[in-house]
């Protein structure tokens, strides 16, 4: 491990990175809150607003994947298809099954340019989350539940509202519902012998309703469905901590682009075309683990630097005023007013371990771990 190496994984180095995301993320969400007006008398150029600041918080997280850990990302898909990407809005079907798995989503939106106003649906609880909840509230993003008869029509007047949205957006879904394991698989796949449906070896059972409500009500906004399979070379087994420590790992998606128009408008139908979707899915991942790669040609777009741009623009911002009250710390020799600085770098340290924690599969959402969510759920 070079010098370098040995930096990243220090804990003065994690507490930079981490003060300089929470910090900047609140100042955004309080400019958001400033756009509340703007709502009033401009929507449109409200949505605007609040994509660019959007960007300003997610684009970090893609900073710290691309350029502190050197992660690459590897695209396979149709040449034919490349064009379109960042052209069109879309709906992206993504796997769920590792812990960083919405970084590598992020990542490339990033690289075709719709990271600041991509969309997702997410579990309501992390709409109180700040930073990265509060942004998703202003971007629009659709909440729910995950109690259907509750969340339908909240979700289909939030999908309703992206008709007329100025830019262009990708909402990305995990169909699955929730990260794999191995005792989920387990009862997703005791419930597909219930319903005489083929068995998944890489995924769970995918919820079809949610897709199935998002393309009824996307369709004339949507123009295609993006088949997003991700996995990582040589068996990784990615986190968000090792990403934050500069480990460098090798990202691989595949994605085929469907028109939206070739998906059934009738829900049974759709509901069908979904598990065949996600058994073809499965067979590209058995692929990979046999051969270590998608099938068809790699057409990958390069970073770009604007992430990185945005990310030493606020350490520079507040990486000063912090210098200069440290050295009136020391300079004052107060006790109490060391003691406590020390206690608020403790507590803001432990809220973004927090965080972290959210996307570890061990300590995962249990949705799905009873087969009766997984029967109301489909």
């Amino acid at each position: 491990m070079g010098f370098f190496g040995l930096l990243k994984t220090q804990f003065l180095c994690h507490l930079v990175i981490c003060y300089v995301f929470l910090v900047s993320g609140l100042i955004i969400n309080l400019l958001q809150l400033c756009t509340l007006p703007l709502w009033w008398i401009n929507k449109q150029l409200a949505r605007r607003v609040n994509c660019r600041l959007a960007y300003c918080v997610s684009s970090q997280m893609v900073a710290l994947l691309e350029w502190w850990s050197g992660t690459e990302c590897t695209l396979y898909t149709d040449p034919e298809s490349y064009p379109f990407y960042g052209k069109e809005n879309a709906i992206v079907i993504l796997n769920h099954n590792f812990e960083i798995d919405f970084l590598c989503g992020w990542t490339f939106c990033e690289r075709f340019g719709v990271l600041g106003s991509s969309k997702v649906l997410a579990k309501k609880e992390l709409a109180y989350m700040p930073v990265i909840g509060w942004m998703w509230y202003f971007l629009e993003i659709v909440f729910c539940k995950r109690k259907w008869e509750e969340d339908r029509r909240t979700v289909v007047q939030s999908l309703q509202r992206l008709q007329d949205y100025p830019e262009n957006f990708w909402f990305l879904l995990y169909c699955e519902g929730t990260r794999f394991t191995e005792k989920k698989h387990k009862i997703s796949m005791e419930v597909a012998e219930k319903k005489g449906l083929p068995k998944l070896k890489h995924h769970l059972l995918p919820r079809t309703k949610g897709f199935c409500v998002t393309a009824q009500n996307l369709r004339g906004t949507v123009t295609a469905v993006y088949d997003s399979t991700l996995n990582f070379r040589n068996n990784q087994t990615p986190t968000l901590l090792g990403v934050l420590n500069g480990k460098k790992y090798h990202a691989d998606l595949y994605v085929r682009r469907i028109p939206l128009d070739t998906v059934p408008e009738n829900e049974s139908e759709c509901a069908a075309w979904l598990h065949k979707l996600y058994q073809e899915k499965d067979v590209f991942q058995e692929q990979y683990s046999q051969t270590g790669r998608f099938p068809g040609p790699i057409v990958s777009p390069p970073r770009r630097p604007w992430p990185l741009l945005n990310w030493l623009f606020w350490v520079c911002l507040l990486l000063c005023p912090l210098c200069l009250l440290v050295l009136q710390l020391f300079h004052s020799g107060s006790a109490v007013t060391v003691v406590t600085t020390a206690v608020l770098c403790v507590a803001a340290s432990a809220a973004v371990r927090w965080m972290i924690g959210q996307t570890e599969i061990n300590k995962g959402s249990s949705y799905g771990n009873k087969e009766v969510l997984l029967n109301n759920n489909d």
